[in-house]
């Protein structure tokens, strides 16, 4: 059979069909066995602990989110290499160290590091470090994630802001960084007995084919441009890309269901994931760490139809419940808690019910000082 026409010049060059076989079947073959070792050894989560972050480059005030590469930077689904590239991880000063959780309005979107929460108790309390691990979705579970891997880095005390929508129970497991995180999301279920099912099918599940160096290509390409948009935010400290805005509505129709829930429903723990917050209350216990949660400020309606709901999120009716149930829980569990639902005039909320203006964030800040000065007090006589 004559060579193809195309491939004349490799059997012009004294090599054979067999040979060109036997060389492809070897590559073949060590590719296999590259992908077999790469299963084996599973190199992600201990490269997910290195980084360029708190050594060659500066650490991040907050955790990567975003898809925009003017804003240096993204979102993935690897928590070491979060939180590797964390001032969390850098040095620890000499001064107590407080993590702050929480949903996109501890984050600070539409806000400079500058003027998050995290940053202005940190100006407000001199001796006291804040840490920002707030996260930009709607899920107690998502802050009960983060709080475990935040809780390694010996934090001093933790300040966790929720509010009602990070707690729908079918929720929950929405958030992509929950769905991603399965082996690190079914243990906390099973060890605190948690109300979802370990086996639901939003957990995002990795075949054998995705742990390969193939599968695992995604992560890997995350990892290195993490690594990436270090040097730009290093130099520039941009983080977020603000530009403009939808501001949050003000008036609204009569509609006042919540979830699918008509206002003759009563709020409770099966449509409430209140066993999340009991979760996080007993880890920072359990590792002596005093705990302050924090029902965050929401902005309050004045316009049509303010009568029915607070706002876009919230009818009375639902909220009103809420703050009660919760209320109750941290009195029975004998949590520190702050209810500062009203804490931030109206004027001081962006483009979302939660989403605050520097002066709101700087409101949030003087209304919380207090009952941090209290947890500080408290992890004082503890150690």
């Amino acid at each position: 059979m004559s060579a193809m026409p195309g491939w004349k010049w490799l059997t012009d060059g004294g090599y054979t069909w067999g040979f060109l076989a036997r060389v492809l079947g070897k590559a073949l073959a060590l590719f296999v066995l590259l992908n077999l070792a790469f299963v084996l050894a599973d190199p992600v989560p201990a490269l997910g602990r290195v980084s360029l972050y708190n050594g060659l480059l500066a650490g991040r005030e907050r955790l990567p989110y975003g898809e925009d590469p003017a804003a240096y930077n993204l979102s993935l689904f690897d928590l070491n290499a979060m939180f590797a590239s964390h001032t969390l991880a850098g040095p620890r000063p000499d001064a107590r160290r407080v993590i702050v959780l929480g949903d996109s309005s501890v984050w600070g979107v539409l806000l400079e590091n500058r003027d998050t929460l995290p940053a202005c108790l940190t100006e407000q309390l001199p001796g006291t470090r804040f840490y920002n691990v707030g996260y930009p979705t709607m899920s107690a579970l998502k802050d009960l994630l983060l709080l475990e891997a935040a809780l390694a880095y010996q934090p001093d005390a933790i300040m966790w802001l929720v509010t009602l929508e990070s707690l729908p129970r079918e929720r929950q497991l929405d958030a992509p960084i929950v769905a991603n995180n399965p082996a690190r999301v079914r243990p906390l279920i099973e060890r605190f007995g948690l109300g979802f099912d370990p086996l639901d099918p939003r957990f995002v599940e990795t075949d054998f084919i995705g742990r390969t160096l193939i599968g695992q290509r995604r992560a890997l390409a995350d990892w290195l441009r993490l690594q990436a948009y270090g040097v730009a935010w290093t130099h520039t400290g941009i983080d977020q890309v603000y530009g403009e805005y939808t501001p949050r509505s003000n008036d609204f129709d009569e509609d006042a269901t919540w979830q699918g829930l008509n206002p003759d429903a009563t709020l409770n723990d099966d449509i409430l994931a209140l066993d999340v917050l009991r979760a996080g209350a007993s880890l920072t216990g359990q590792a002596r760490v005093p705990l302050l949660l924090v029902n965050e400020p929401i902005f309050i309606a004045d316009g049509q139809n303010s009568d029915v709901r607070y706002n876009f999120w919230y009818p009375r009716w639902s909220y009103d419940q809420y703050r009660a149930l919760l209320g109750d829980a941290a009195a029975a569990e004998g949590w520190p808690y702050a209810d500062l639902w009203d804490a931030v005039a109206p004027a001081e909320f962006t483009d979302s019910p939660v989403h605050l203006t520097p002066a709101g964030s700087r409101a949030l800040c003087e209304a919380v000082v207090p009952f941090v000065a209290a947890i500080q007090e408290e992890a004082d006589a503890g150690s």
